[in-house]
């Protein structure tokens, strides 16, 4: 593996864990796509840094386990939104 790409994967999984970013947010800020980003978080940390991996991994469950509350609210505001109209 390229040093720039073991550089970039540690970077994006300290980046999740500092902000408790998502995936998709991740990728906006390093202009990758989000396939990318799992890649960098599931395959490529894990070979460099299995604890990092396992930080990163307890971000991404809690985001998944909220992202049902996070699609709720932003179709609630989308409905707000149209009513204001």
């Amino acid at each position: 593996m390229k040093s720039y790409i073991e550089e970039r994967a540690v970077e994006v999984a300290n980046f999740i864990i500092s902000s408790n970013s998502t995936v998709r947010e991740t990728a906006k800020k390093f202009g990758i796509s989000k396939s990318t980003v799992h890649k960098d978080i599931t395959d490529r940390v894990e070979k460099i840094d299995p604890e990092l991996a396992r930080s990163v991994r307890r971000v991404l469950e809690v985001n998944k386990a909220e992202r049902h509350i996070r699609g709720g609210m932003a179709t609630r505001e989308k409905y707000l939104k149209r009513m204001k109209q």
